[in-house]
């Protein structure tokens, strides 16, 4: 039950980018058409489940173990940045497409802040190694949710008439709001 919890918690009442706004960057640049926010969402998975399963382990076994805590944001950033190499490589073999639609973002993975908040987080709330996955993962989930959900709104504003003055950057950004305030309206479920 604790882990439905942490799960809908994660996904609907805190999600990531709409309700405590980490990883708005590639919120905001990938989000033009649901295909590529769908790549997005999946390395971003990837990424941040094994980040926070790695970190995890390098702050309990290393870090608390050597009273090295004050290491924590760099030791966490290196894995990241290792992590995303790795996609990054894999990628580019894998979905050439998919690795040339993402462009510039993908490397952003390393210092998307939702990454490492999560990765932060997990230490911050005293979770258990199969609580900060379950809360990783549904992390994740929800950033690719409202990713989707926002490229799939976008994809249709392309092909709405829009005043000359809202086009492009402003009409995302109100959207954007009032995607947040939608899921605002979980808040107290959990």
């Amino acid at each position: 039950m604790e882990y439905i919890l942490i799960f809908i918690a994660a996904v609907f009442v805190n999600n990531v980018v709409l309700a405590q706004f980490l990883g708005i960057c590639p919120f905001l640049g990938v989000s033009k058409k649901v295909e590529t926010a769908a790549g997005m969402g999946a390395a971003v998975t990837f990424v941040l489940t094994i980040a926070t399963i790695v970190t995890f382990l390098i702050q309990k076994y290393v870090l608390d173990a050597f009273g090295l805590g004050f290491m924590q944001t760099i030791s966490f950033i290196l894995v990241i940045a290792a992590l995303v190499q790795m996609v990054e490589i894999i990628l580019k073999k894998v979905s050439p497409a998919l690795y040339q639609a993402l462009g510039v973002f993908l490397p952003l993975i390393t210092t998307n802040c939702c990454i490492l908040g999560v990765a932060i987080l997990v230490i911050q709330k005293e979770y258990n190694l199969l609580e900060s996955v379950v809360y990783a993962i549904s992390t994740a989930i929800g950033f690719a949710l409202a990713l989707i959900i926002f490229a799939g709104v976008r994809e249709q504003l392309a092909m709405t008439k829009v005043p000359d003055g809202m086009k492009g950057t402003p009409i995302a950004l109100i959207t954007a709001g009032l995607l947040a305030m939608a899921f605002m309206g979980f808040s107290g479920i959990v």
